[in-house]
């Protein structure tokens, strides 16, 4: 078992029976997908994805599904992370679904971050790029207003395309000089207008777990 596998499980033993789960997206989501199904006997959760590919993950194992529309509360969702600070700020969207990750993410009475120590970072945008979804028509205009502030923007590509979300936004992914906190631009781009949603995850998550040489370490907001 390898630390991602690990700090899954350890998530999943957390589950209470008949919670209302927030499903992440990524390879670190789904070891606990399927750790948490194995647990569904006992537990008798439902689960609300982030994704279509969690979603049809989901079903595959069993787990009862309910649609994001829904739901207006969750108690806990459980997702990785691409970057996590010392103040557990978030880095997220490398993949497709930011806008419903932050949405499930806010609606959570908890929020379970799942990393390996590679993800651990002094500062926001020290390893990635800030994945910033923009509305089609406003790409321009936003990168402009990304410039004014300091940010360096280039479109996602797919192959010979350009990326889209399952939002249907375009991905401006942007780096900032190391100077610029993370509350501050969370702020700078919170208003801007254009962008749909961006990757910084500023006071949401409430426990990290970190799988490390076998152990899990849990970080507390």
């Amino acid at each position: 078992m390898n630390d991602k596998q690990r700090v899954a499980e350890h998530a999943a033993q957390r589950i209470e029976k008949g919670m209302l789960v927030g499903l992440g997206t990524g390879s670190t989501a789904n070891f606990f997908i399927e750790a948490l199904a194995r647990r569904q006997d006992s537990l008798q959760v439902q689960v609300v994805a982030s994704s279509v590919v969690s979603a049809i993950k989901a079903q595959d194992l069993g787990l009862p599904l309910r649609g994001i529309e829904q739901v207006s509360r969750l108690d806990v969702y459980v997702d990785g992370a691409d970057e996590v600070t010392t103040d557990l700020t978030l880095l997220k969207g490398r993949g497709a679904d930011l806008v419903r990750e932050k949405l499930l993410a806010k609606a959570s009475e908890a929020f379970w971050v799942l990393i390996d120590p590679s993800k651990q970072v002094q500062r926001i945008g020290q390893n990635s790029p800030i994945p910033i979804e923009v509305m089609p028509f406003a790409w321009q205009l936003v990168q402009r207003s990304l410039a004014d502030i300091g940010g360096e923007a280039l479109l996602r590509r797919n192959g010979d395309g350009l990326f889209v979300t399952s939002y249907g936004s375009l991905v401006l992914d942007t780096t900032f000089a190391p100077a610029m906190d993370a509350a501050t631009l969370n702020d700078r781009l919170n208003a801007i207008p254009g962008i749909v949603e961006h990757g910084i995850f500023k006071g949401l998550a409430t426990t990290v777990f970190c799988g490390r040489d076998g152990n899990v370490d849990e970080y507390q907001a």
